[in-house]
């Protein structure tokens, strides 16, 4: 997508119900996919006001409009839910901002998709696990998250990226890149490419066993990093999960398995230095913990038996579409560097060998909190 520019910007936020008079604008958090920005308005009732503002990518979301009523749907029965079990759900779920016009979202004269969220003041998300309380905070609330949608008609909700948790058809796509191999880059990364074709299995598990009927299918987040829950700063708790563009019908491992792949990480996602990546056991009990304590007992046995299958899966697969995008010239995932996405596809793949070391310990952690 092309830059925001600041007249493109001007003409979005005269476009949003927004009141007071603007403060302040500037470029906000680490995602990869949308422009996101916080602005900071002074109001006459409230003191300061402040709201996210977010250029939706459409290259990647090639259906805003579906994706902003699968995000108004599920945050609206959040709502009801969260009002029903006494909390705040001004804090404790996304509340969408509405345009002049009443929509929950603004197209600008561009073609571009913009929406708003209320920001949620006195409260931190997280790059990286900075405390194991945290990460144990963020299973809990991801955990939470999967417990009040449970009974949410999960049919109804759009596929906002096609075949986003396909493993088995991304593994496919990812043959056809390295045969294609229109960049000239898959003669400098055979091992890697060697990597992914050696773990055809892991790509085709879990769909095999959605074919058969053996899993059922869930409302996912299906980007359930630790950076997308918020933490309340006084209390220390997970209270809000956040960055929904991905909520569709997915599978409770999968979910469980793409924190781990981050949140448990000794290093971050693109740490060049591999002798520093590990899965960290104890970063791992306290995820699987909180998430079962969360869910509430509403997964299955068989679904709490597969969590570290979870993490293996979404860590390979994750690796892969970084190297798949590597190998396509860069086109999804934002690059700060050259080879950014290849050094991201490496921690990814030394990840994944970690934790088919620790296979044994992972299926005992997850077995103490399942009987618990």
């Amino acid at each position: 997508m092309t830059q925001v520019t600041p007249k493109q910007k001007e003409e979005v936020i005269t476009h949003f119900r927004f009141d007071g008079e603007l403060l302040s604008q500037e470029p906000y958090g680490s995602g990869h996919i949308n422009d996101t920005f916080l602005l900071v308005f002074k109001t006459e009732t409230d003191g300061e006001r402040k709201v996210i503002l977010q250029r939706m990518n459409k290259e990647v979301f090639e259906k805003p409009v579906e994706l902003m009523e699968n995000i108004v749907g599920v945050t609206s029965y959040l709502r009801k839910k969260i009002i029903e079990n006494g909390g705040d759900p001004d804090r404790e779920t996304l509340n969408v901002l509405p345009a002049v016009d009443g929509k929950l979202y603004y197209q600008d004269s561009l073609g571009d998709y913009w929406r708003a969220y209320k920001f949620i003041d006195k409260a931190t998300s997280y790059d990286q696990v900075e405390d194991p309380g945290d990460f144990y905070q963020s299973a809990v609330a991801f955990g939470n998250f999967q417990r009040l949608l449970a009974d949410y008609p999960a049919e109804t909700l759009h596929e906002t990226i096609k075949g986003f948790h396909d493993t088995k058809s991304r593994f496919a796509f990812f043959k056809k890149v390295v045969e294609e191999d229109i960049m000239g880059r898959a003669k400098e990364v055979q091992k890697e490419i060697q990597f992914v074709l050696d773990r055809e299995d892991t790509a085709d598990y879990f769909c095999d066993l959605l074919k058969k009927g053996e899993l059922p299918l869930r409302v996912t987040h299906n980007d359930t990093k630790l950076n997308n829950i918020m933490i309340d700063d006084a209390s220390r708790k997970g209270i809000c999960v956040i960055d929904l563009d991905t909520v569709m019908p997915g599978l409770a491992m999968n979910d469980f398995g793409d924190s781990i792949r981050f949140g448990a990480s000794t290093a971050a996602e693109d740490e060049q230095d591999l002798s520093k990546v590990s899965c960290s056991m104890e970063l791992f009990e306290q995820y699987a913990k909180g998430y079962i304590e969360g869910c509430g007992g509403k997964l299955t046995r068989r679904e709490i038996e597969l969590m570290p299958m979870g993490a293996k899966t979404m860590t390979f697969e994750c690796g892969m579409r970084f190297l798949t995008d590597y190998l396509q010239g860069d086109t999804y995932f934002k690059i700060h560097r050259e080879g950014h996405n290849l050094d991201r596809c490496r921690t990814q793949f030394k990840l994944v060998e970690d934790m088919e070391k620790k296979w044994y310990t992972m299926q005992e952690i997850v077995k103490k909190y399942s009987n618990s």
